[in-house]
């Protein structure tokens, strides 16, 4: 989107300085017109309502890509701290340490202890419901993609049906056959709003379903591998605490439920 709208007006700029360099006018006024092709006439339409649009898209993703990763959710050091917690019997250690980490699984984790007094099935809830609050609402962050990728186009229909109806409006007016000029400029922002809300709306939908599978693996994982490190307060529980294969090895200690 807004690359394509970087480049359209770096080549314009280049290639008409270069030709007009070389002499050759007709060139430069050739190139110098892209950018007035497929931005100025789109009309306000393009230039208020769907480059903004573009634009924060862009934002958004680079939001996204920063926010939504396995080290901002899940991150290894985390893991490795709070099972070091539970295994030496810290409890208080590791409430400590999830209420400052803003990780999901801390969060989670978080959760659990604190219903500790509750039973291991409260805990285990609190911990499910946690991560499912996270999930929903990472899902709102990136759920203004999906508006974006669905109103764009709707957008450019309506910048369509504006061209057509001035091209009407143009005719009725001439009495007949207007200015080819006229004609032209009419279709112009008929098909440049089209294109515009086509290049915001392919990305943004492209992106919005990118992030969302990454969010539900993301949180699955989260949701497992907090209930590996919560199994060592469930009843009868004798076994290690179990890491991720991404970690250290297996604690050798077992924790007593």
């Amino acid at each position: 989107m807004i690359t394509m709208f970087v480049v359209v007006v770096t080549l314009s700029v280049t290639n008409t300085a270069l030709a007009a360099e070389d002499g050759d006018t007709a060139s430069a006024g050739t190139v110098s017109r892209i950018f007035d092709h497929f931005v100025i006439r789109g009309g306000y339409i393009t230039w208020l309502i769907l480059i903004p649009m573009s634009l924060a898209t862009i934002a958004l993703i680079v939001e996204h890509s920063i926010s939504i990763r396995r080290e901002r959710i899940l991150p290894t050091p985390t893991i490795e701290r709070i099972a070091d917690h539970l295994e030496g019997r810290r409890f208080v250690e590791a409430v400590r340490y999830t209420e400052s980490d803003a990780s999901v699984l801390s969060v989670a984790v978080n959760r659990g202890l604190r219903q500790a007094d509750n039973g291991f099935s409260a805990m285990h809830g609190a911990m499910l419901d946690a991560v499912e609050q996270e999930a929903n609402r990472m899902m709102r962050k990136i759920e203004y993609l999906n508006v974006i990728g669905n109103v764009s186009p709707m957008v450019g229909l309506f910048g369509t049906v504006y061209g057509m109806i001035r091209l009407f409006a143009s005719i009725r007016e001439a009495g007949g056959i207007p200015e080819p000029a006229t004609i032209a400029n009419d279709i112009s922002i008929a098909l440049v709003t089209t294109f515009w809300g086509l290049m915001v709306a392919i990305p943004a939908l492209s992106v919005f379903a990118f992030f969302r599978n990454r969010i539900d693996a993301l949180t699955t994982d989260c949701a497992n591998t907090a209930e590996q490190l919560m199994g060592v307060f469930e009843p009868g529980a004798q076994t290690p605490i179990s890491r991720p294969a991404n970690t250290a090895p297996p604690i050798a200690a077992s924790v007593a439920g």
